[in-house]
């Protein structure tokens, strides 16, 4: 265990002016508090705020902070309170131990749920001071470290799994990373023990094989500089096991495979250097097609700068090299603390912070947690592309991003009312995938609003998050209107009159809030319709079994809706074919109230409308509206039985051609006595249109028979 002289002697030794009296004072204050608490290793609880203490010296981060590793468990696990720590070490050290101890104060039933909102916790707390994050990862490495003495497999198993979703990502966006490597090799050695096993022995084995070839290609590469009259320092550092097993899943590869398992790294003076020293390289060695990256003329969002690039090297081997000044090598060392924003004494607003004031825009669009740690393992995961505003903006995005992803990054005002897009000057589709150097202009309308189309082309969380939001909101207006029409028509059904404050004496007895929140659930089909009703009415109840259309409408109100393909709904209600017997224009069809789906529309021989039969308030009369289906198909499987002969398939093909019918799926299910069963997925616009085909391959000399397959 470290003692008390020497971490005070390490942090002494990057600031000199370090308040040594107070970390002293610390150091002993933590032992104290910590002095009957063991570890499940065994070891006294003190030697785990002194290693996490000892970690972030290592970023040469100030006293206040090194003070608050030390004290960082003491307010949650032992009897010291904020007050206590805000008296003796000031108010700076005490909110840094607060926020930090905020985050273990979350009692939630589910551990999914758990992790969400401790995650939304972090996020807050670090929008308050990046430091409060700077001691949670320390914190999760000395766990990681210590992870083997966990006696609980599934806890080992949790922990690593959480390691590798939140703190490794957070790790990297803020640029710890070294920090980041330890923590992915700790989890992925938990994860997938055998995998890690195997890699770090072939490592090793070849670690001691190639030495005299590193050694060797090092002296090379000096030897290019100098001939070149370039001053540089050149080392060599071998892939983590983690970083290797990511590209043989990635590449699905062995590891006989993976060339490059060793980087070099390349440091000089000036940037004109780096530019230089690639020339240098890219002259005398072949570069390998895809592995160059410019992080210097567009740095990553964590402020990462380097050139990187691939080639075969000297002795004929394959090596990565990074080039880099020594500026920029801190940054890529010490992350967000080679920045010493802190020490100004408030949270700084610059580039490397924007992904943090993203990740607070999106908890704030996200009013599910668990929503939120979905989108934001989904933003902080993906690779980039760069693309530019009119003016020369910087966007950054996931590779896969289009414009719509760009118009959201920018604002979320922007997005929802995004028309149009330029790329490069010319108008292209919204689903464009947007390409690295891409100038892109959004146009937009003030009426505008985002479709539910949009979110299967979007791929950031940020624009998924605003996009739901506006469909939950949209639907919600929906289902109160389809509730509040339930009671009407039913009222007026029955000659009796109601209105909204009759909700009101039962919104506790149902749990909601409002009386919209009580008609948005009757709507959804969330409540019993009929049993509501009939709180309201008791007289009702007689005779209300009997069959009635719900939506019965007078001719005035019986007017196609120009927008739907199905008329007699209110207007803009989510609307669903069912899969068990896929309707199409032609069939009969009815109408009904799906729960948290709208309306499913059957065809009226459907079996599974005998489920519905004792709940009459969830049918509707509907129609087909021909109008909106003019040009439409719907998809519809076939079973044909066809001979076995040469052509048959063909001549069967030749007379679907001929009706101008598109093929999806096509799948021979059994084949016996010279005759095959074929399943066929087509297009059709109507029932009529259908059984114009199906006559027409009855009459084929090839068919034995053929029928409509309406489950599937």
């Amino acid at each position: 265990m470290m003692r008390q002289y020497e971490l005070v002697e390490r942090v002494k030794s990057y600031d000199p002016n370090a308040d040594e009296e107070a970390l002293n004072r610390a150091y002993v204050f933590a032992m104290k508090m910590h002095t009957a608490q063991l570890r499940e290793s065994g070891d006294p609880y003190f030697s785990h705020p002194l290693e996490v203490a000892g970690i972030l010296t290592q970023y040469r981060l100030d006293s206040a902070t090194i003070i608050a590793a030390l004290l960082h468990d003491t307010v949650e696990d032992t009897p010291a309170s904020y007050a206590d720590v805000k008296e003796l070490f000031g108010e700076d050290v005490a909110n840094l131990v607060e926020g930090v101890t905020k985050l273990s104060k979350v009692q939630i039933h589910s551990e999914a749920s758990k992790q969400a909102e401790n995650f939304q916790k972090l996020v807050l707390a670090t929008s308050a001071d990046i430091r409060v994050l700077l001691i949670k990862l320390a914190d999760r490495l000395h766990n990681m470290r210590t992870l083997h003495f966990c006696k609980k497999p599934e806890k080992r198993q949790r922990i690593a799994k959480e390691t590798m979703e939140i703190y490794v990502p957070l790790a990297e966006r803020i640029g710890m990373q070294n920090l980041k490597d330890e923590l992915e090799d700790y989890a992925f050695k938990t994860l997938h023990p055998e995998a890690y096993e195997s890699i770090s022995t072939r490592l090793s084995f070849l670690s001691e094989q190639g030495r005299e070839d590193v050694e060797k290609v090092i002296l090379e590469l000096k030897k290019d500089l100098e001939e070149n009259h370039i001053e540089g320092e050149v080392t060599g550092r071998e892939k983590r096991p983690y970083s290797i097993w990511r590209k043989m899943q990635k590449q699905n590869i062995p590891f006989e495979q993976v060339c490059d398992i060793m980087a070099f790294r390349i440091i000089v003076k000036t940037v004109a250097d780096c530019y230089q020293t690639l020339g240098v390289i890219h002259t005398k060695y072949p570069m390998i097609p895809g592995r160059y990256k410019d992080y210097i003329s567009t740095p990553k969002p964590n402020g990462y700068r380097s050139l990187h690039t691939g080639v075969i090297g000297p002795l004929n081997r394959r090596i990565e090299v990074q080039i880099r000044t020594q500026e920029m090598h801190e940054v890529a060392e010490l992350g967000v603390a080679a920045h010493w924003e802190y020490k100004q004494g408030a949270h700084k607003e610059g580039k490397q912070y924007r992904w943090l004031r993203d990740l607070l825009d999106l908890m704030h669009h996200c009013s599910d947690p668990n929503d939120f740690l979905e989108h934001t393992k989904m933003a902080m995961y993906q690779d980039q592309v760069f693309c530019f505003s009119p003016k020369g903006d910087l966007i950054t995005l996931p590779k896969g991003a289009t414009p719509i992803d760009f118009a959201y990054a920018v604002h979320s005002r922007v997005g929802d009312t995004c028309v149009g897009v330029k790329i490069n000057g010319k108008i292209k589709p919204l689903r464009t995938v947007l390409q690295n150097g891409d100038q892109v202009e959004i146009l937009t309308a003030k009426n505008q609003t985002p479709s539910a189309e949009w979110e299967r082309i979007v791929v950031t969380a940020k624009a998924k998050a605003n996009i739901r939001r506006f469909i939950r909101t949209q639907q919600r207006e929906r289902f109160i209107q389809l509730g509040r029409d339930m009671f009407n028509n039913t009222a007026k059904e029955y000659g009796i009159s109601w209105s909204e404050k009759d909700l009101q004496p039962f919104l506790s007895q149902y749990k909601q809030e409002t009386v919209d929140d009580f008609l948005a659930s009757i709507g959804e089909g969330l409540i019993p319709f009929t049993e509501v009703f009939r709180l309201i009415h008791p007289e009702s109840k007689t005779g209300f079994q009997k069959a009635f259309s719900l939506f019965k409408r007078t001719k005035k109100e019986n007017v196609p809706d120009k927008k739907m393909p199905v008329t007699g709904l209110i207007s803009g209600i989510a609307l669903n074919f069912a899969k068990c017997c896929h309707p199409v224009p032609g069939d009969k069809i009815v109408g009904i109230v799906t729960t948290g789906k709208g309306v499913t529309i059957h065809t009226q021989d459907c079996p599974v409308l005998q489920r519905f039969s004792e709940e009459p308030e969830r049918w509707l009369t509907v129609s087909w509206n021909n109008e909106v289906l003019q040009d439409k198909t719907l998809p519809v499987r076939i079973k044909i039985v066809l001979e076995d002969h040469p052509t048959a398939l063909t001549e069967l093909l030749s007379v679907i051609a001929k009706y101008n019918i598109p093929v999806s799926n096509l799948n021979t299910v059994n084949r016996s006595n010279g005759w095959s069963e074929i399943l066929l997925d087509i297009e059709v616009k109507d029932s009529d249109h259908l059984d114009v085909l199906l006559q027409a391959l009855r009459a084929n000399k090839r068919i034995s028979s053929v029928y409509r397959i309406k489950s599937f």
